[in-house]
């Protein structure tokens, strides 16, 4: 995947510009499989194909394999649909929020910033050690590992865990 790609602890790190949609993104990586098979379960594709722009905190398949055993199984399932569209949605904040400005609204906020997700509900996103880790309504916490995958229609920022409304 061409992307231009920043660590939040390096923001001058740039590579290449992306050529595709943050969908196209998570279908050439392979370690977002898991996120694509969801996504496509809860009959986002177009949605999240549109012209945004969208910011996409991507959980990676190792973070899927963190919740419950059968929890993603049965997130597949079609009568969990509206549940797993909320979960998918809460990973996606409307704009382009890339590491400079998630920084800039951490410094304003005194040292924490507060994000709306496409599904309504907040994340919340600080600085530890250097990295960002963003905090979800149920307490639970993802750590940035990937920063400013920069797409036509939006930015993905690859984290470690899901997050849960």
């Amino acid at each position: 995947m061409a992307a231009e790609t920043e660590t939040m602890g390096a923001p001058d790190a740039v590579a290449d510009a992306a050529a595709g949609d943050v969908v196209d993104a998570a279908i050439n990586s392979p370690d977002h499989s898991t996120l694509v098979a969801a996504v496509q379960a809860a009959g986002l594709v177009d949605t999240l194909k549109g012209s945004g722009p969208f910011t996409v905190f991507a959980p990676t398949n190792a973070a899927f394999e963190k919740l419950p055993a059968g929890a993603v199984d049965g997130l597949l399932e079609p009568a969990a649909k509206d549940q797993l569209t909320g979960v998918l949605t809460y990973h996606v904040v409307a704009g382009r929020v890339d590491a400079a400005e998630l920084t800039r609204q951490i410094e304003a906020g005194g040292g924490s910033a507060t994000l709306t997700t496409v599904q309504g509900g907040t994340l919340t996103a600080m600085v530890d050690g250097g990295n960002v880790v963003i905090t979800d309504a149920q307490g639970g916490s993802a750590t940035v590992t990937t920063a400013d995958l920069r797409q036509t229609n939006g930015v993905i920022h690859v984290i470690d865990t899901v997050l849960m409304p």
